[in-house]
């Protein structure tokens, strides 16, 4: 049963439910990202992304701190459309990204080719920061802009940890996700110093607009984000916020 809040989305979503909504805005292919913490949420989704042109990629999940973590990676990394991977940082305690035991499955994904998604909150940041500086060869996306405290207009400790983060060039973020988290806060001037921080901090080339849909109903839906985030970002900027970065990152 589905929390009340979650109502909206406690469906089946497909791909081409998705190809519907963003094909006629000129959008040409999309990278699937994990939404469960389990072997066969990331299977089902390498198996969609097999038979759907739509899909160019696939950011799964393993279990990092696994034993035999490097081999999962390896065998993930052979299926074609395997890009990286991704821990549900953002509900595990601030210091588990710290532990030693997930150096190994991050060696792992820089000898394989793969990137590293971060899901994370606000207070995650710092050690985020130190895992960026241990291993600086691994590709990072911080997803959803690290989920900024939009909605109570906090913006200060936020932004220096983007800030930090930024300073190390294999450091990506993305601009997705921050209608889930502006409360009423929905307008175009209350996103835009969030949104100016991101482009100010990681410039266009390290920063990829993301849909995060379904989860994006809780909040809007995908055309007026779309419209919204182009009104946010420079034009000068479009051709990589809107589709080199993320073509770079995730080597489509």
């Amino acid at each position: 049963m589905a929390p009340p809040a979650l109502a909206v989305i406690h469906r089946d979503h497909e791909v081409a439910d998705l190809e519907a909504l963003a094909a006629p805005l000129g959008i040409t292919g999309s990278v699937l990202v994990q939404s469960q913490p389990s072997d066969e949420d990331t299977d089902f989704l390498l198996h969609e992304a097999a038979r759907q042109p739509f899909v160019r990629g696939v950011v799964g999940w393993a279990d990092m701190k696994a034993p035999d973590a490097p081999a999962r990676i390896a065998a993930l990394a052979a299926r074609p459309k395997m890009r990286g991977l991704r821990p549900m940082l953002q509900s595990l305690p601030v210091d588990w990204i710290a532990d030693p035991s997930i150096d190994a499955a991050a060696r792992a994904l820089v000898t394989h080719g793969l990137s590293f998604d971060a899901l994370v909150l606000p207070p995650h940041l710092p050690a985020l920061l130190d895992f960026a500086r241990r291993h600086p060869d691994l590709a990072m996306v911080i997803d959803h802009g690290a989920k900024p405290p939009i909605a109570r207009g906090e913006i200060d400790d936020w932004a220096a940890g983007m800030r930090d983060l930024a300073a190390l060039p294999q450091v990506h973020a993305k601009l997705s996700g921050l209608l889930t988290e502006a409360g009423d806060r929905t307008t175009v001037d209350a996103l835009k110093p969030y949104v100016d921080v991101l482009l100010d901090a990681f410039g266009p080339d390290r920063l990829m607009w993301g849909s995060d849909w379904p989860v994006l109903n809780l909040a809007g839906d995908y055309a007026g984000w779309l419209a919204m985030a182009c009104d946010l970002v420079p034009a000068e900027a479009h051709p990589a916020v809107f589709d080199g970065t993320a073509r770079r990152f995730y080597r489509l």
